[in-house]
């Protein structure tokens, strides 16, 4: 390549980045630059062993839930039925983000193809958050049955709809590029975590005997979690928002946004592009999903103590 041909491709880059700054849809791709990171590889194949991992703990449950529907109530199998398909559709939709990682704001995959379109990703993680969050409010809904705790039939009427509005939240995010979306959405996150872990402990531990190694595990993990996400999550968004204000970073509409996460995506294996996504991903796709799966061995535990 001559010198005349290497300056024009720099200057053909510099101007494409100018425009993703500027907030345009053509935004430059990595993949003429050869860059790559070995460590962003062993990172997609661990995700893609964690989800085969997962997969397998699910079936295990479910075999468990089938072990014992004989010595079940009907409605309370069926409790335990729904338990594990809302569980399946979590972990199926982690394990299809494990296969198909997306940076939504920046548009960034690490596997060239439409299924790993922003707007796939995106729905596929709407709806399998939901069956997470209603995961939750069944299992709330049960916990004042066993613990007279009122304030955990109030916590499970409001999760839901804080879930959905966080969603909604994080589509605006999306679709806009704006980041002060996830800082709302992680915040109703860590806020309906809270909740959670409030509304267990006010029932009392001690007096939920079958479920007494699954609850202390979910107060651990959900402080943890609400750890996390107010001293991480958010500050990093919050920072990613003010910085691009800034930068004078123009947003895009909601029907720019829709159009651009529908045919734009830049297959990226750079570390310094992922390094501020991999350890949420990855807890996400671990303990995210196991509490999910959890939830289905507390179906079964309850349905056996009531039955």
């Amino acid at each position: 390549m001559t010198q005349r041909d290497t300056n024009t491709l720099s200057l053909r880059r510099l101007r494409s980045l100018a425009e993703w700054k500027a907030g345009s849809s053509s935004i430059p791709t990595d993949s003429g630059s050869g860059v790559s990171s070995v460590a962003v590889a062993r990172w997609r194949v661990l995700l893609g062993a964690i989800a085969l991992l997962n997969l397998a703990l699910w079936t295990l449950s479910g075999v468990a839930a089938t072990r014992l529907r004989a010595g079940l109530s009907p409605e309370t199998y069926a409790a335990c039925h729904m338990q594990l398909m809302l569980s399946a559709a979590y972990v199926l939709g982690c394990a299809f983000r494990s296969l198909f990682p997306v940076y939504d704001i920046r548009r960034l995959v690490l596997v060239d193809s439409r299924l790993s379109s922003v707007l796939v990703g995106r729905s596929v993680a709407t709806v399998a958050e939901l069956c997470f969050a209603f995961q939750w409010v069944l299992m709330l809904r049960t916990v004042p049955l066993l613990g007279s705790s009122p304030f955990a039939h109030t916590v499970s009427l409001a999760v839901l709809p804080l879930i959905l509005f966080a969603e909604g939240c994080s589509w605006h995010a999306v679709l806009t590029t704006a980041q002060r979306g996830h800082v709302v959405e992680n915040s109703i996150w860590g806020l309906s975590a809270a909740l959670v872990v409030a509304s267990l402990v006010v029932a009392g531990a001690h007096r939920l005997a079958d479920l007494y190694p699954p609850v202390i595990a979910w107060c651990i993990g959900g402080a943890a979690y609400v750890v996390f996400i107010f001293f991480f999550d958010v500050p990093m968004y919050w920072s990613r928002w003010l910085a691009d204000r800034a930068d004078g970073r123009r947003y895009l509409s909601i029907i720019q946004g829709v159009a651009d996460v529908y045919r734009r995506r830049i297959v990226s294996y750079r570390w310094e592009d992922w390094k501020n996504e991999v350890l949420w991903m990855s807890l996400y796709f671990t303990f995210g999903v196991w509490s999910s799966i959890s939830l289905v061995y507390a179906a079964v535990a309850l349905g056996a103590h009531r039955s």
